[in-house]
């Protein structure tokens, strides 16, 4: 198999709404976003996979020396194999993997944020920073497109955290700020054990809306002439912030399963975009 394989098998096995904006980008851009992301899915599947913390960090602590091998000249792993000749045409920095990296780690010694500004540092690393790399493969021209494409990966992360509470409370984790718990008198047991409230369905409009208000904030960001260049950003925050929706429409049942969208709605949302060009 090669390089090339490898992460193409790897984004398109995640089922995520980033491939579905991947397939509409020129030969040489989505192979770079392919690349990128199966990168992110294999640092990300450390945390999620691995059940030694021990040994999750010492893997993440191998990707930290892989991605400085890698811009040495010396890619050893397949998906910095696939990365790195696009690593230079679009801009990609060792700095930016290490963040993504960092983010990662944090998962494996924090499993709570007492306020949101906390919550906001993990949001960066994890999603700020990706969203970033996407904007230049995509084809940033406008030095303000950062901005706006920084704020759009925060809004993608907190609609993830949204959707997943109930996952993430079967490993321990709480990405609610404690603080917003204590707001609506909403306790970590009930959510650990996955009791839903009208207090729990209180505290998720409130964490909705202010991922709504950074859906808003992002679009307005957006420089116009990065506009058509930006579409595949466009397709994604038309499927994340209709799945945001859905799970609103339900009164948040995310305690009990994973709210998702079908693979073909997924599709028509991202050919809307790309035909239309609107959300």
């Amino acid at each position: 198999m090669t390089p090339q394989d490898y992460v193409q098998q790897k984004a398109a096995a995640s089922g995520s709404s980033f491939y579905y904006a991947f397939l509409f980008l020129p030969p040489q851009r989505r192979a770079a976003i392919t690349a990128f992301y199966a990168f992110c899915r294999e640092v990300d599947d450390v945390v999620d996979e691995v059940h030694d913390p021990a040994v999750a960090s010492q893997k993440l602590a191998w990707w930290h020396g892989e991605v400085a091998n890698a811009y040495a000249g010396h890619p050893t792993h397949p998906v910095m194999q696939a990365l790195m000749p696009h690593a230079q045409p679009f801009n990609i920095q060792a700095k930016q993997l290490q963040a993504v990296i960092q983010g990662c780690q944090m998962d494996l010694e924090q499993t709570r944020y007492l306020d949101y500004a906390g919550l906001q540092r993990y949001c960066h690393l994890v999603a700020g920073v990706v969203g970033e790399v996407s904007a230049s493969i995509f084809g940033q021209t406008d030095p303000a497109t950062t901005a706006y494409a920084h704020t759009l990966g925060q809004a993608f992360q907190l609609t993830n955290i949204i959707r997943d509470v109930g996952e993430d409370a079967l490993r321990g984790r709480i990405y609610l700020p404690v603080n917003e718990l204590q707001q609506f008198d909403v306790k970590a047991h009930e959510i650990l054990k996955r009791t839903h409230s009208d207090r729990f369905v209180a505290l998720m409009r409130f964490q909705a809306a202010r991922a709504h208000a950074l859906y808003d904030q992002a679009l307005a960001l957006l420089p116009a002439a990065d506009r058509r260049a930006q579409k595949p950003g466009l397709m994604m925050a038309s499927i994340y912030r209709t799945l945001l929706r859905e799970i609103e429409a339900d009164q948040f049942p995310v305690l009990d399963h994973r709210v998702s969208l079908t693979p073909l709605r997924k599709l028509w949302l991202a050919w809307k975009v790309q035909a239309l060009g609107r959300l």
